[in-house]
């Protein structure tokens, strides 16, 4: 383990891209003209420069203030604003103005609305995929307190893949998570899983996480159905959150990807720079071409 004094020099493997060139220049255009909440800026996601350099966003509906604040997250944490009417509709034609093969969509917590948000989030797929029949999606949902006709609502609305990320492991997720529990968060997946779509949830390494709790919680998950795996390293956003406990190596990412690849993932993305959905489209083509 790296001390906390420590964690703030970052081993060479971690070194971030500057962004630049035509195409995520063209992205970041759209998504600022259109007023477009992205995860990838709010979240501070080492990978913006990649995806965005391909063409490809995750975006975030709902607004951009949280009402959870866990203490990994960099998303604002507040009262959130009211929803927006027009969001479906605007985000539906940026989708087609990037001219988006696969779309990732993700929301902030909405537990301050009658149904967490699942009308809105079924109204925005739909309306994403009404304008862009073309576009599969990966909708990377909240927990909506683990109440199944919520997330069947979302599912019902048509996305090819839906994510809920478990985030770390179960001894550590009352330290990490500030309202969402280990159990509801795999009842999630359970719910996804039963109804046929493709089912996919990470974590995050480094948070003082063990190899063998790491193992376990790959085991949950391929119990609860979910065969699309992620693992990446935990980066502190600021001296506010958690610090990080670990750098692990690049060789023990293989070895987490090889465990969860003989375990029986379908999918497994581990290295530490891995985000939940980072090169998404790879898991659901994989799908779409071999079934």
């Amino acid at each position: 383990m790296i001390p906390h004094h420590a964690s703030q020099h970052k081993p060479d493997w971690l070194k971030i891209k500057i962004p630049a060139g035509k195409q995520y220049v063209q992205v970041k255009d759209i998504v600022h003209q259109h007023q477009l909440h992205t995860i990838c800026e709010s979240g501070h996601c080492p990978n913006m420069a990649d995806c965005w350099g391909r063409g490809t966003a995750t975006f975030m509906i709902l607004g951009d203030i949280c009402t959870r604040s866990c203490k990994f997250c960099n998303v604002k944490t507040g009262r959130p604003l009211r929803v927006d009417p027009s969001e479906p509709e605007q985000l539906a034609q940026s989708v087609k103005l990037m001219g988006l093969r696969h779309c990732v969509i993700t929301s902030v917590d909405r537990d301050d609305l009658p149904d967490g948000g699942a009308g809105a989030w079924a109204s925005t797929i739909k309306t994403v995929k009404e304008t862009n029949p073309g576009t599969t999606i990966e909708a990377l949902i909240p927990d909506f307190d683990g109440i199944a006709e919520r997330i069947i609502q979302v599912i019902e609305s048509g996305p090819e893949v839906i994510s809920h990320n478990l985030e770390t492991v179960r001894r550590l997720t009352p330290l990490v998570r500030s309202r969402a529990r280990y159990e509801v968060s795999l009842q999630v997946i359970r719910v996804i899983s039963a109804t046929g779509v493709v089912a996919k949830s990470g974590i995050m390494a480094g948070l003082g996480e063990t190899e063998q709790e790491v193992a376990e919680t790959m085991d949950d998950l391929l119990e609860a159905g979910c065969t699309v795996f992620t693992i990446g390293q935990y980066l502190q956003p600021t001296r506010k959150h958690l610090p990080v406990t670990e750098y692990l190596a690049p060789g023990q990412f293989e070895k987490y990807r090889e465990m969860g690849l003989q375990k029986g993932f379908r999918f497994v993305e581990s290295s530490p720079l891995v985000r939940s959905s980072f090169k998404a489209e790879r898991h659901v083509m994989g799908y779409l071409i071999n079934d």
